[in-house]
């Protein structure tokens, strides 16, 4: 079966395959103070548990991602991540878009994802996606200055 969503700007969401784990890596990298390697991406994209979806062109040039984990009758959010280019242009919605599509196939019936609770457009989407605030791990995410930030768990009913 073929899987495709529209996206905005001219690009649409499909699901990632194992090629695209360089690409990936280099958008995580961008986007992370701590970036995962290729090789993180290439085990994730071989397991069918954790399903990967790409925004891209026509020519397949990936402009984002999001990777999830699915586990019973629960969902992971493991990692989301958008071109610095491409950013707020509505492309982490249409990934989330097609996620919760492609979920209402799965037993999944709950998402959960963490957060740094300082990063207010990420919360502001995921608050726009149904998702809630349940509780909170500090010292969960390195920041360059040496410190920890505090992760937000956010969770949503997928209905």
């Amino acid at each position: 079966m073929l899987k495709f969503w529209m996206a905005p700007g001219g690009l649409h969401v499909e699901p990632a395959e194992t090629r695209d784990a360089k690409d990936l890596a280099r958008i995580h990298g961008q986007s992370f103070y701590r970036g995962w390697p290729t090789a993180d991406f290439e085990s994730f994209l071989a397991d069918r548990t954790t399903p990967a979806y790409v925004a891209c062109d026509a020519h397949r040039r990936i402009a984002g991602f999001a990777l999830i984990r699915i586990a019973a009758d629960e969902a992971e959010l493991l990692t989301i991540a958008v071109e610095p280019r491409r950013r707020g242009k509505g492309l982490g919605r249409a990934l989330m878009d097609a996620v919760f599509a492609d979920l209402m196939l799965s037993p999944a019936r709950r998402m959960f994802l963490e957060v740094d609770e300082q990063n207010s457009a990420a919360i502001k989407l995921y608050e726009k996606l149904g998702f809630a605030t349940i509780s909170s791990r500090k010292g969960y995410y390195a920041r360059p200055d040496g410190s920890a930030a505090t992760a937000l768990v956010m969770a949503r009913d997928l209905g």
